[in-house]
């Protein structure tokens, strides 16, 4: 596939007209309607429904699986020519990390600084995630970078462990009972409803801790990212199972923070690539991390 014809189609894709996506484009119509045809022709499958009436035009299943695939192919020719521009004398360039949502970010964010105070051409780029997300994009060559937690499998990448550790709990509201203990034991759990990651509640720690009685859990909701959690923590539709410091507790919030008991933790990672071949602004970036927290 021609890189320039996937831009074509993406550009197809986000205006679902091929009228304004030519304009857009600066190409004929009629050119970029053969480009469509000659990419559905040579891949045999159908990538868009046409509409007669208004013109206009929408994925099939295989179209939205190919603008998936045609965005993080753009993406890393992007990254890729980027990285060889910046391959001259002064150092620059961008760095992607993929995280999931975590206070330890702060212990990237020192390194983050003091890169940029010597190498102010140097650019860092954020991916908010789950585990599977950052590792998608790691296997595929689309971050640098990813922080991770345990359990997630860090085994096959090289890795540094981060100094501190997260904290398992409960968020709530304050005015929930549950709000006047301390901490927060199995049973607590058993006949309220829950909201809990999609991923942390089924791993090897967490079913140790609950004695593998996962299926007692009351499950009215899952959610990847915390903050859309918190709100229906507000909303009174249940507690959530979550890490500490990622949701501010302090002030009018409304919530309040405890953590499980027994303790548990989780330590995070920040890895990249076996055999990966980085970029001068990535190398600073982990020469750097090496020398703070590999000891």
């Amino acid at each position: 596939m021609d890189i320039r014809v996937l831009r074509y189609f993406l550009a197809v894709a986000r205006e679902e007209n091929i009228s304004s996506a030519a304009k857009i484009l600066h190409v004929t119509q009629p050119t970029l309607s053969r480009q469509l045809m000659e990419l559905e022709s040579d891949l045999g499958i159908k990538l868009f429904l046409r509409s007669s009436g208004n013109r206009t035009i929408t994925l099939t299943e295989e179209g939205m699986l190919l603008r998936r695939r045609a965005e993080e192919i753009i993406d890393l020719v992007e990254k890729t020519e980027a990285e060889l521009v910046a391959s001259g004398e002064s150092v620059s360039g961008d760095i992607y990390i993929g995280s999931g949502e975590t206070h330890v970010i702060s212990l990237l964010s020192r390194e983050i600084k003091g890169i940029r105070d010597e190498h102010p051409e140097i650019h860092f780029h954020f991916f908010s995630g789950n585990a599977d997300d950052v590792t998608d994009r790691l296997d595929n060559g689309l971050i640098d970078f990813g922080v991770l937690t345990e359990p997630s499998n860090i085994s096959k990448y090289d890795s540094i462990s981060l100094p501190t550790a997260d904290t398992w709990g409960l968020l709530m509201r304050k005015d929930n009972p549950l709000a006047g203990k301390d901490s927060i034991e199995i049973s607590d759990l058993w006949d309220i409803p829950l909201i809990g990651s999609s991923q942390r509640l089924t791993s090897n720690a967490f079913s140790k801790w609950l004695k593998d009685d996962y299926e007692k859990l009351n499950l009215v909701a899952t959610y990847t990212l915390l903050y859309n959690a918190s709100l229906l923590v507000k909303d009174n539709i249940g507690c959530a199972l979550c890490l500490d410091k990622i949701i501010s507790t302090s002030g009018d919030s409304g919530l309040c923070f405890r953590p499980l008991k027994p303790r548990l933790e989780a330590r995070w990672h920040i890895v990249w690539k076996k055999y990966q071949v980085f970029s001068k602004a990535a190398e600073i970036f982990l020469k750097r991390l090496q020398g703070e927290f590999v000891r």
